[in-house]
């Protein structure tokens, strides 16, 4: 199969195709072996595993210094602090709009197809879930949303340092941001110098990043063969309406409303921006990381589709930490079914908390594989349910992951469309 990608790479094709013949590949692979199938010795799984994770480390290799790099540059190169306080002014509404969008189209797909209902009866029985529903009931009414407080206090780390070692990428946006800022406060040969520098590191990152994605191909088939070899294409029976629910909204948001706002918000075609996108799109599907994908984002948004580096290195960073739409869709459908198979007769106002926290948390959770599990977790505790209840969506939350990843690297990138065209930019998807 390898083989196959290499020939594949080597016919020239444009990355999208290449990766979405590797998908092809890595489905056809993962459902001809299992977790234990070998050849002379050596595990197929152990093979797939290898690939996968050599391919996403070095995507993750790039995250720190790139997106740095990045805003720094992006918010120097935007001056005063009246065109950054409009820039991140719209950044801001423009994210908070679209993930309260896909909130509530979640919310009305998981009302009209109940997937935690089975046959009229809740499907805690079914599914074998231990915790009395009565007991969750009065505990319902009663909570709020201040645990998510802790997720802002992330945004001014103690140590930027260790922030970068852990992944904290809140706190070296809002670290970057600043620096950033106020170079441009500083005497003019100084912040030359130091300006000069941070773009050298940018233009270096740009240059790491065209070389890594090169081997995205292999890396989209390992890691897309592994999911397949180890779930296989029947592990989806028990929870396909909840697995069908998640898609259908996601598709609403990802079909319907964000190519809405493209065409009357940006003034643009659509379809030109799919295309500009696939690559980072489908990168993103194999990965679920819209962190790991990020440099191949801005690459996309920058080469395809024609937005400047002064947008989109300021946009992009910030989408990949603050916007997930298709996570805040997520996380309020999971928790709607969690307290549907209890049999729990959610209010308006306990539906509404669900939307408020979904939005909330979604702002910080990290862009990493199943980190929204995290996020659900504090809702469920925030709305009285047990964190038993996660387990019901495990088995199919890594397809769902690459799923709802694709649409919040899709939302980043419509984001950065939007808000450089609203500032007059030209040129932007003319040649897609």
């Amino acid at each position: 199969m390898t083989a196959a990608i290499g020939a594949v790479q080597d016919a020239k094709l444009k990355l999208h195709w290449q990766i979405l013949i590797a998908l092809g590949l890595a489905i056809l692979a993962g459902s001809l072996t299992d977790r234990d199938s070998a050849l002379l010795g050596v595990v197929f799984y152990d093979v797939y595993s290898f690939f996968g994770s050599l391919f996403l480390n070095a995507l993750k290799m790039l995250i720190v210094p790139l997106i740095v790099s990045s805003i720094i540059v992006g918010i120097a190169g935007i001056g005063s602090s009246g065109n950054l306080g409009v820039l991140g002014g719209k950044t801001l509404l423009f994210y908070f709009s679209t993930s309260l969008v896909a909130i509530l189209i979640g919310l009305a797909v998981v009302n009209i197809t109940a997937p935690g209902i089975v046959d009229g009866q809740p499907a805690k029985d079914i599914i074998g879930l231990g915790a009395d529903a009565g007991a969750i009931a009065g505990k319902v009414a009663d909570k709020g949303a201040g645990d998510i407080v802790g997720i802002f206090l992330r945004m001014v780390p103690t140590n930027i340092v260790a922030a970068g070692a852990e992944g904290q990428m809140l706190g070296l946006i809002f670290f970057s941001l600043l620096f950033g800022f106020f170079m441009t406060r500083i005497q003019e040969a100084y912040a030359e110098a130091v300006f000069n520098f941070w773009q050298g590191v940018f233009e270096i990152m740009m240059h790491i990043t065209d070389w890594v994605m090169k081997f995205a191909p292999i890396g989209v088939f390992a890691l897309v063969a592994k999911v397949v070899t180890v779930t296989g294409l029947a592990a989806f029976k028990p929870l396909a309406v909840f697995f069908f629910s998640v898609l259908l909204a996601l598709g609403l948001h990802f079909f319907v409303a964000m190519p809405l706002l493209l065409r009357f918000l940006g003034s643009v075609q659509p379809l030109r921006h799919y295309r500009a996108m696939a690559p980072a799109l489908l990168t993103a599907f194999s990965t679920a990381s819209s962190s790991a994908t990020l440099p191949l984002t801005m690459e996309c948004v920058e080469k395809n589709a024609g937005v400047s580096n002064r947008i989109s290195s300021f946009v992009l960073p910030l989408g990949a930490t603050v916007n997930m739409d298709g996570t805040a869709l997520y996380e309020c459908v999971a928790a709607m079914f969690i307290a549907q198979a209890y049999g729990l007769d959610l209010t308006f106002g306990t539906q509404f908390t669900i939307v408020s926290i979904a939005l909330l948390t979604s702002i910080g959770v990290a862009g990493i594989p199943a980190a929204s599990l995290v996020a659900i977790a504090i809702i469920l505790a925030a709305i009285g349910l047990p964190a038993e209840g996660i387990g019901l969506i495990l088995a199919v939350d890594r397809v769902l992951d690459m799923c709802r990843t694709t649409v919040n690297v899709f939302g980043d990138s419509c984001g950065a469309v939007i808000i450089a065209k609203r500032q007059g930019e030209q040129g932007i998807l003319e040649r897609a």
